[in-house]
């Protein structure tokens, strides 16, 4: 199968906790949380932690993952998947620039930013 092209990808609905994040992005920096109190990083950002209910704040992400999951959509000609970040948090996200049948779990990726109408969104290509 031929490598899949980056698909047009629909503008993130934004608000006003998840802001910092695409203005982040659209300067090429992937931004994800972490908590003051435990220290673990989660996705996707929030201020508030998921695992103490302590406060978070920003840092810059590796942009270096792994593929926990993957399933790619013939038809619509898209891969999304379960990418387990470097720094702990699996994110749901798409791979592009590859060819999905040389895709699998265990498979090390990198980011990669997909320009949409309104933003960037991160995605992953393989590393």
């Amino acid at each position: 199968m031929a490598v899949m092209e980056d698909r047009k990808m629909p503008p993130n609905c934004t608000n006003p906790e998840s802001d910092p994040f695409y203005a982040a992005a659209d300067e090429g920096r992937f931004m994800i949380r972490r908590c003051t109190a435990c220290k673990k990083a989660h996705w996707y950002p929030r201020a508030v932690c998921p695992f103490c209910f302590g406060a978070t704040e920003w840092e810059q992400a590796s942009g270096e993952g792994t593929i926990y999951s993957l399933s790619t959509m013939l038809r619509a000609n898209f891969t999304m998947a379960y990418v387990t970040l470097k720094e702990g948090p699996t994110m749901m996200t798409n791979i592009v620039k590859a060819d999905p049948a040389t895709l699998k779990i265990g498979q090390k990726v990198k980011l990669t930013f997909v320009q949409t109408e309104a933003n960037k969104v991160p995605c992953f290509e393989p590393a």
